[in-house]
């Protein structure tokens, strides 16, 4: 096989310059109110047409602890997270020592005036810039002068790369909408900025910003937690029961926030919706379980501690029977773990989660645009299978801005699935059974509370029970109704979303991914093939898996599943369903609280091979 080159890139004087191909970094303090500059950056390139992405790391308390926002430009499309940086602006003296240490040569450093750096490295070229200085012409009150004071990196990274001020004021009135007067605010500090460096600075860069086409026109800039929120609006979700937990809880404001616009009553202007943030998780969860059972669309956000409490009453839902949509953005564990840091390791435990023999439709959205998709289609696949549905985002995808295609609305129609009207249930009489099974599907027929017929009516049971609901210990009555429950989850393997499969004529490795691993994989596969080693790639979307991955793996020799947990989950799963073992198919898990890179990617699938 091909070996494939995976050393650090070093990034000299250039006689041509680098335009749209590198990456910066800002490093401030927590609170300090650096978004808004970081998104006017973010903003500006993404309006030029340049490909980019931002990645934001931010600490679990509320202010006064290091962040790191990284912007990445990738001419040919990439938006993966990458390792490295060429341009640094450094504006937190409790992390400044660290920030420049790991500058390369060839890098430029923008750093507050108040910040002096401990050894001036060879290849490194550094600007100071007097933010103080800066802004005290603009007379900005006590209590915004550092927040203010963050455009001026925006003024010194526009001169550095030749971003054109009237690009980033129209990311301003962007990011900054109907107020005019700190629009003129933040652009004064911005110019200023931008002319001290001019005054004071040779101009010796080699990274330059140049208007592009052909990958953003059309497209969005958009997070997957406001994506998901929309697909619950377009969905129908009729009740969001929640209780506050990162990185979930803007999954549920968005919902709040945008409800009120689309759903209410066109003749009374009542809401036909409710959001309530309950006093705690396993309140949220019973909530949405009894809207589910009152026949309307329940959902509940949180992440892997939120999971857990509701385990018993998830287990409530998977018996009875009762359809809910819970949106698990994971995050870093175990315990507490590392509550701003993202991860996927929430997979083995929500495909199982109850005690005894439970498995669950498990959703993976790898985008914002499927976020939004799996928003609406997790609630027809809920009431369809009469389950509890699981959508699986994390952290990167769920509270980071990513170009996506635009938001279409919903072509089918929503799917309730089988529940009987008073005319049918009157139809049926005493042969109609909650728990039966006449279509050989594994579904039952429900009804829902009010259904005017004297036959509607039966008893939500826990606990064992027959095909018309009524209580049982007998053993045999309950090996038919758990072998019915599992004919209904059996059903739903070619009924979840199916995998995305890429093939390449000669590849005989293949690579298996999910979620927001996505970008970094299709990243992987392209330096791979330039080395002259080619892949195989399926992204799984759901489980349960159906026959289309058992034979993706079994026409590789040897199948790698990447995935950012600690243990494999995804790889112990699919070994499970499918009944491979090594050397066939292979765990390729890193857990470090990051996104996964290209870079290491390629480097595993490598090792992996040369073993």
């Amino acid at each position: 096989m091909a070996q494939l080159r995976t050393g650090a890139r070093h990034v000299g004087a250039a006689p041509q310059p680098i335009v749209n191909d590198f990456a910066l970094t800002v490093a401030t303090a927590n609170g300090t109110g650096s978004q808004t500059s970081n998104l006017v950056l973010l903003r500006t390139l993404f309006n030029m047409g340049v490909p980019v992405t931002g990645k934001n790391l931010f600490p679990s308390n509320i202010q006064g602890m290091p962040t790191w926002y990284t912007i990445r430009l990738s001419k040919d499309g990439y938006i993966a997270r990458r390792e490295g940086k060429e341009i640094l602006v450094c504006m937190n003296p409790a992390t400044a020592v660290t920030d420049m240490a790991e500058m390369e040569a060839g890098g430029i450093v923008v750093h507050d005036a108040i910040i002096r750096p401990a050894a001036i490295k060879e290849g490194i070229a550094y600007h100071s810039l007097p933010v103080k200085e800066l802004i005290k012409p603009f007379n900005v009150p006590t209590a915004l002068r550092t927040y203010v004071g963050n455009m001026a990196y925006v003024g010194a990274i526009a001169w550095l790369v030749e971003l054109p001020l009237v690009e980033i004021e129209k990311a301003l009135s962007s990011q900054l909408p109907g107020k005019e007067k700190a629009v003129q605010l933040n652009l004064g500090v911005i110019r200023a900025a931008y002319e001290h460096c001019q005054t004071h600075y040779e101009y010796t860069c080699p990274y330059r910003v140049a208007a592009m086409t052909g990958h953003n026109e059309g497209r969005i800039l958009i997070d997957g937690n406001m994506a998901a929120a929309l697909g619950g609006v377009f969905g129908g979700v009729n009740l969001v029961s929640w209780y506050p937990i990162t990185p979930s809880s803007s999954l549920a404001e968005a919902l709040a926030a945008t409800l009120p616009q689309y759903r209410l009553d066109p003749d009374t202007g009542r809401p036909t919706f409710a959001v309530v943030q309950a006093e705690d998780e396993i309140a949220a969860i019973g909530m949405a379980i009894g809207a589910g059972w009152a026949g309307a669309r329940g959902m509940t956000a949180t992440s892997g501690p939120g999971i857990s409490l509701m385990s018993e009453f998830i287990g409530l839902a998977y018996f009875a029977e009762i359809p809910v949509v819970i949106w698990d953005i994971q995050r870093m564990g175990p315990s507490t773990g590392l509550p701003t840091r993202t991860s996927q390791g929430d997979v083995l435990s929500a495909y199982t989660l109850g005690h005894g023999d439970t498995h669950h439709v498990v959703l993976f959205p790898g985008s914002p645009k499927e976020c939004f998709e799996f928003g609406h289609e997790a609630f027809d696949l809920a009431e369809k299978f009469q389950i509890p549905v699981f959508v699986l985002s994390d952290l990167d995808l769920g509270m980071n801005l990513w170009i996506s295609d635009p938001l279409e609305y919903p072509a089918k129609k929503l799917d309730r699935g089988k529940i009987l009207s008073s005319h049918e249930v009157d139809a049926l009489a005493s042969a109609w059974g909650r728990y039966k099974d006449v279509d050989g599907d594994g579904i039952g027929y429900r009804t829902v509370p009010g259904t005017p017929s004297r036959w509607a009516g039966y008893f939500t049971r826990g606990t064992g029970h027959d095909e018309n609901s009524r209580y049982s210990e007998d053993p045999e009555i309950w090996e038919k109704n758990l072998e019915r429950i599992r004919r209904k989850f059996n059903t739903a393997r070619d009924a979840v979303p199916g995998p995305v499969i890429d093939t390449m004529p000669g590849a005989r490795v293949g690579l298996i991914s999910m979620g927001s691993n996505d970008p970094a994989v299709q990243e992987a596969r392209d330096r791979l093939q330039a080395e002259g080693f080619v892949t195989d790639y399926l992204r799984i979307r759901a489980l349960p898996v159906n026959g289309q991955v058992r034979k993706f793996i079994a026409d590789h020799e040897m199948t790698i599943v990447i995935e950012n947990n600690a243990d494999g989950q995804l790889h112990g799963i699919l070994s499970l369903e499918t009944d491979s073992c090594p050397p066939r198919l292979v765990s390729a898990s890193r857990c470090n609280g990051l996104p996964l890179t290209a870079r290491w990617i390629a480097s595993e699938v490598v090792g992996f091979v040369s073993r």
